[in-house]
This record gives C-alpha cells, sequence and structure tokens, in this order.
C-alpha cells in the first residue's frame, strides 16, 4: 500500500494558514484611512482611485524601505507589534520631504515558517503607523520561504506612494544663502545605526534586553524598539501654510548624506551640534561604545529625525507651531554660499 502522496505544506508552506492569517488582519486594514481604497485587501492588487480636485498636474511620489537590523531586536524580544510602525514611518517620512502627501502603502512580510500570531501583531504596527501616516494599507505579500531564516525570523519591506501637484514639489531648488535650518525632535534611534547599536549594547556592554538601565528609565529592550516618528502629522500643514523650501528626513548617513542631497551645488549648511537636545540613549551610547562626535553625528539621527529649510523669517514660526502641539523644534542652523569643493555641511566650531 503506497504511502499518502507529499503536499506542500509537507515542505513548510502552509497555504491555508496564511489564508486564515489574511482573514485575520482584515479588520486591522479596515481601520487604516479608507478614501479611494477601492475593495478589499486579498485581491492580486490593490485597487486605489485619487482624488485629482484641484490639482493641475499631480505627480506620484513613491518610496520603498525596510527597517534595518532593527529586527534583531524585535526578534531577540518576541515584541513585534511596533516594528510595522517602523516601516511605515521609513517610506512615508521620504515621501513628505518632496511635499507629497501619503495616499497607501503595501507591505511585504517573509518568514521561514508563518507564525500567525507574530504576524498579526506585526500587522498590528503596520497599520497603526498607516493611520499615524493618514495613508490607507490596500495590501501586501506574506511569502513563507522555509529555509531562507532561522526559526522565528522574519523580514519586512514597505511600500508607499503619495501625491503632490507639480508647482509645489520641495526640491531643495529654492534654497538660498541666509536661510534657516530648523531640526525637529526624533523620538530616538528610529531605524538607522542598529549594527553599531547591536555591537556597543549587547556585544561590548553583554546587555539582555530585560536588562533595566538606569539613565534611560526603561529596558535597554524598550529603549531600542521605540518606533520611528511618522512626520506626516508635523509636516503636511507647514507645507500648506508656509513656504518650504526643502525638507531633508535624518536617516541612515545622518546630517551629512542627507542634508546634501537637498542643496543646490552653490549652497551649505552650517550647522550647530550644540542648539538642540539629545536623548539620553545617543549619549549613553556614545559614552558605552567610546564613539567619536563626528562618528556620531554621520550614523545618527543624534536626536533630530526631520530637517526643515526656510527663509529666515519662517524659522520661529515654525519652531513656535510645532512647539504648540507638544513636539520639539530647534534652529539648527543656518544656510551659506558654497565656494569650490566645500563641503556641503560643515559644523561650527
Amino acid at each position: 500500500m503506497s504511502k499518502k502522496g507529499l503536499t506542500y505544506a509537507d515542505a513548510g508552506v502552509d497555504i491555508d494558514k496564511a489564508n486564515r492569517f489574511v482573514d485575520k488582519i482584515k479588520k486591522l486594514v479596515a481601520k487604516t484611512p479608507r478614501t479611494g481604497v477601492l475593495g478589499d485587501i486579498g485581491g492580486f492588487g490593490g485597487l486605489y482611485s485619487p482624488n485629482f480636485t484641484n490639482m493641475e498636474k499631480p505627480v506620484l511620489v513613491s518610496s520603498t524601505d525596510g527597517v534595518g537590523t532593527k529586527l534583531k531586536i524585535a526578534h531577540m524580544t518576541g515584541i513585534h507589534n511596533t516594528i510595522g510602525i517602523d516601516l511605515v514611518a521609513m517610506c512615508v517620512n521620504d515621501i513628505i520631504v518632496q511635499g507629497a502627501k501619503p495616499l497607501f502603502f503595501l507591505d511585504y512580510f517573509s518568514v521561514g515558517k508563518l507564525d500567525p500570531e507574530v504576524a498579526v501583531s506585526v500587522v498590528e504596527g503596520v497599520a497603526a503607523g498607516c493611520c499615524e501616516g493618514e495613508c490607507s494599507l490596500i495590501g501586501g505579500e506574506t511569502a513563507e520561504m522555509p529555509g531562507i531564516y532561522n526559526a522565528g525570523e522574519y523580514d519586512l519591506a514597505g511600500f508607499a506612494v503619495g501625491i503632490v501637484d507639480d508647482d509645489k514639489i520641495v526640491d531643495g531648488s529654492e534654497i538660498r544663502g541666509g536661510h534657516k535650518v530648523v531640526g525637529i525632535a526624533s523620538s530616538g534611534i528610529h531605524s538607522n545605526g542598529y549594527s553599531l547599536v547591536r555591537k556597543i549594547c549587547f556585544d561590548v556592554l553583554k546587555l539582555k534586553p530585560e536588562d533595566y538601565v538606569e539613565e534611560l528609565g526603561c529596558t535597554i529592550g524598550e529603549e531600542l524598539l521605540k518606533p520611528t516618528k511618522i512626520y506626516v502629522k508635523t509636516i503636511m500643514p507647514l507645507i500648506r501654510e508656509l513656504k518650504i523650501h526643502g525638507l531633508s528626513h535624518i536617516t541612515g548617513g545622518g546630517f551629512e548624506d542627507n542634508i546634501s542631497r537637498i542643496l543646490p551645488n552653490a549652497c551649505k549648511v552650517i550647522l550647530d551640534k550644540d542648539s538642540w537636545d539629545r536623548q539620553p540613549i545617543f549619549h549613553f551610547l556614545q559614552k558605552a561604545g567610546k564613539v567619536e562626535e563626528m562618528e556620531m553625528l554621520k550614523t545618527f539621527n543624534c536626536g533630530i529625525g526631520m530637517v526643515v529649510i526656510v527663509p529666515e523669517k519662517y524659522a520661529q514660526d515654525i519652531v513656535d507651531r510645532i512647539g504648540a502641539t507638544n513636539e520639539k523644534a530647534f534652529i539648527i542652523g543656518d544656510v551659506a554660499g558654497r565656494e569650490g569643493n566645500e563641503a556641503q555641511v560643515e559644523w561650527k566650531k
């Protein structure tokens, strides 16, 4: 008598389990903004009908990103309901710096063996991030790939699309000498520099995620999992009401790599690293890892997650507006003329 034939589930891929997972997350998806969304998740593609009212020449802006090795912290702690917020943040923050309003978001979740409880927890974070980013979660992909990932590990990627009228694109072309640089506070490390963070915390200091750190006021795992701040509700009103000439999301590469991306060749910025408050985690990492100051500033956001460049007359107004929403902003530098091969980001002596 022959044995029963092998199935896809025998090989490690359970399609029925994946389908049940989709059913579970439909309620989470329904909580995200639904204006413009056609249909429900589960189809071959997500449908979205954009509103072009009051736009003369609408331009779509897209971004894709992940959360890097911050995923390792989620795996170590078993806490998975915030990493999805990071995923949305890394994408929509890159869209708004070009003046675009986020419209919709899709996620890609890949895993060796699907654990529905973990997967739902991750999507809870994605849905929360979409609500904060004022965009719709319209679909995604769950890929079960045995043999690719270690037990209990998964990977994430996100994809966002936004819209802006052509004449309102923020591209930095109007930045001039005499403009001011305003920095908006971060919520912590965000999602960059975690390879160095993990080396300092777990290799050098030999900490465990559950270890309480007095100067941080929480466990190291809790600190490292603080979600990346989503700046949509902060930035979009400024774009509508004021003349914003440049926006930069401070991610991998720190201040130098990211601010230089939006500056005209004839301009540079001179930043004062003592002009804003840094969260305790940055002092902790710098001391524990004996990290040089310039290395800190080109690896981490060091307390500033978003930079706004405006004419001088608007700078204090922006600081005051943001302060009125219980967030922090600081005037952190000036724009000046650049000559020859001067660096585009300098630090005040």
